[in-house]
């Protein structure tokens, strides 16, 4: 069950690049324990909404919260320490560097000592494939065990809320299905989830709330059950 807000985006713009308006007055909120998607098309504005929650575009207009505290102004690795933990389109591994490397970065802000070694414990139970290849360079590892090692990466900052952005992009059917099992039973952890996903049937079937994105702009919101009927959501979204 969900509980108080935990995210909250009030009313925010953000221009992107050369000047282009890539959010127009979003506003939105996870609550604590949730899994809230994100879907929209190319070009919607979602990853311009996941970089400004994380501290790596700052807000035009609007107040982002977490936990009641605000976030315009701070650094990435300030809103990490507050909670937050970015997996980013695209994985960003480094690949020239090992699993393991890869997984100690993700918890560079944390102190050495057991609680560490029970997260890297943690990782390689939801990842056996990781546990296996921790000496092994990520940039080797195939499309799939790249997705969950960044996942990996984002959860060793033992995160209260795990932003993901397209984590089934290029994947194959069959992993695709693995990494949204391995979210359902992070979110079953405790972990609150909010998921940026341009597979809409996908994401609406693994959150309780979805919001829709279009030109900026959130342009429906909602139970997922209930978008998963909407006619208009059928057809932009769902191919029906």
């Amino acid at each position: 069950m969900s509980g108080a807000a935990m995210l909250t985006l009030d009313g925010v713009h953000a221009v992107y690049g050369r000047k282009i308006r890539a959010l127009r007055g979003v506003s939105l909120e996870v609550r604590a324990g949730e899994v809230v998607a994100l879907i929209g098309n190319n070009g919607a504005g979602k990853t311009t909404l996941m970089k400004t929650i994380s501290g790596l575009l700052a807000p035009e207009k609007g107040r982002v919260t977490f936990q009641g505290r605000a976030l315009s102004g701070l650094p990435p690795h300030e809103v990490m320490r507050m909670g937050l933990s970015l997996v980013p389109e695209g994985r960003r591994i480094f690949p020239r560097l090992t699993v393991m490397e890869n997984l100690e970065m993700g918890a560079y802000s944390r102190p050495r000592g057991a609680e560490l070694a029970r997260e890297y414990e943690h990782v390689f139970t939801l990842f056996p494939v990781l546990g296996r290849r921790r000496a092994q360079l990520g940039g080797t590892l195939s499309g799939g065990e790249q997705q969950m090692l960044a996942m990996g990466r984002a959860l060793m900052a033992a995160p209260k809320l795990l932003m993901l952005d397209e984590p089934s992009m290029g994947l194959a059917p069959v992993v695709v299905d693995k990494i949204f099992e391995i979210i359902a039973r992070i979110n079953q952890e405790g972990v609150t989830v909010l998921l940026v996903e341009q597979n809409a049937r996908r994401a609406l079937k693994a959150a309780a709330r979805a919001y829709v994105l279009e030109t900026g702009e959130i342009v429906s919101a909602g139970d997922s059950a209930s978008l998963l009927k909407d006619p208009a959501v059928q057809k932009a979204y769902l191919g029906l």
